[in-house]
C-alpha cells in the first residue's frame, strides 16, 4: 500500500509522451485527404507544440518549438525556417506572457491556443507574402477554425502528462 501511494506521486516522465505525439501529429499533417477536405486540415503541429511549452514548460521550450518547427518546414517542403521561426516566436511570447500565472486553466490555455493560431497564420502569411509567394489571406482561416474547435481534444488526449 505504501509502495503504491509512493509510485502514485511520483511524477511522470513526458519524453516518450512528447515524442508520440509529434509523430502522430506529423502523420495527421501529412496524411492525404481530398482537395475539398484538405483547406480544413487543424495545425496539428502548432497545437502539439503549444500543449507542451505551456502544460511542460521544464521539458519544452524555445529549442523544443524551434525543433518541431524546422521538422514542420521539412514535412511541408516550406521554405526553411518560416514554420521554424513562427514557432520561435510564439513559444517566446505565450512563456513570456503566461510566467506570472502558476496556474494556467482549460479555458485560459483554449484562448492563448486560439490567439497563438491567429498568430502564426498571420506571421506565415506575413513571411510568405515577403517572399514573393501569392498566397490568398482566406485560404488561412479554415485551418484556424479547425484547430480551434479540434483542441479540446488534444488537451483531453494529453492533459495526464501535464504539470
Amino acid at each position: 500500500m505504501l509502495i503504491a501511494k509512493i509510485r502514485s506521486h511520483q511524477k511522470r516522465d513526458p519524453l516518450i509522451a512528447i515524442v508520440v505525439s509529434v509523430l502522430i501529429a506529423s502523420i495527421l499533417m501529412v496524411y492525404p485527404l481530398s482537395y475539398a477536405v484538405s483547406g480544413w486540415r487543424p495545425s496539428f503541429m502548432l497545437m502539439i507544440m503549444l500543449f507542451w511549452v505551456l502544460c511542460q514548460p521544464t521539458w519544452c521550450g524555445v529549442w523544443f518549438a524551434f525543433g518541431v518547427g524546422l521538422f514542420t518546414d521539412l514535412l511541408f517542403d516550406a521554405p526553411l525556417g518560416m514554420n521554424a521561426l513562427s514557432f520561435v516566436i510564439i513559444t517566446f511570447v505565450s512563456r513570456f506572457l503566461t510566467r506570472e500565472r502558476r496556474i494556467l486553466t482549460f479555458s485560459n490555455l483554449w484562448i492563448i491556443t486560439t490567439l497563438a493560431l491567429i498568430a502564426h497564420l498571420m506571421l506565415v502569411w506575413m513571411m510568405q507574402t515577403m517572399g514573393g509567394i501569392q498566397v490568398s489571406i482566406t485560404r488561412y482561416w479554415q485551418p484556424m477554425l479547425t484547430s480551434a474547435m479540434i483542441w479540446p481534444v488534444i488537451y483531453f488526449l494529453l492533459r495526464r502528462w501535464r504539470v
